[in-house]
């Protein structure tokens, strides 16, 4: 499988890159900058801007799935509307299944199905809540597109760790242990990503967590 990421330098982005190709994927690896000047094998660099629809469907071009693991600059989150539209237009240019990385604040909490993740102090403290508001409103665009997309939320807490092959899986609400909590590493984030990729579920939009 040929796929493109977009975020190729972040968090996500870096690890969904080494998972693909442990997996044996051939890569595009799209950085917002300066690309590596020694990729790995099989991962094929690039410089784009994802605000920009017709230079990303050149570079998405000859590919079977897109992962769109880009995330705004603090103090800049409502860009991220305007880039995921961009990117669901590339997308759907050169009919590509489109998966984005976004956020759990559109996630529905346990036990509270009419209150979302985004409206909950407990998951999302006042400094975070500028990135959250922006996370939902992404889910809102790809809503309101007919690209091909996919939605994955993470939970509560995304963080480098350690890759250790498992998850659970769910659809529009939370993930948590008994204690409250909701987390998963970055690495195993990645599992999931390619799990997705490679073996397509039913839902739309799906979470994972530890």
């Amino acid at each position: 499988m040929k796929i493109a990421v977009v975020g190729a330098a972040g968090m996500v982005g870096s690890r969904v890159v080494t998972e693909a190709v442990s997996r044996g994927h051939d890569l595009v690896a799209v950085y917002r900058t300066a690309r590596p000047a020694t990729p790995p094998a099989g991962v094929i660099a690039v410089e784009g801007d994802a605000n920009d629809p017709d230079h990303m469907s050149r570079l998405f071009s000859g590919s079977d799935a897109i992962v769109a693991a880009t995330r705004p600059a603090p103090g800049h989150e409502d860009t991220l509307v305007a880039t995921t539209t961009a990117l669901l237009d590339a997308a759907a240019a050169t009919r590509t299944r489109i998966l984005f990385v976004g956020g759990a604040a559109p996630l529905r909490l346990p036990g509270h199905p009419d209150r979302l993740v985004v409206d909950s102090p407990d998951y999302v403290p006042r400094q975070y809540r500028a990135s959250a508001v922006a996370s939902a409103a992404q889910l809102d665009a790809c809503l309101a597109h007919s690209a091909d997309w996919i939605y994955l939320s993470p939970p509560a807490l995304l963080e480098p760790g350690h890759r250790t092959g498992k998850y659970r899986r769910g659809t529009t609400t939370l993930i948590t242990n008994a204690d409250g909590t909701s987390g998963i590493s970055a690495e195993d984030l990645a599992v999931a990503v390619l799990d997705e990729l490679e073996n397509p579920g039913a839902s739309r939009h799906f979470t994972v967590a530890h």
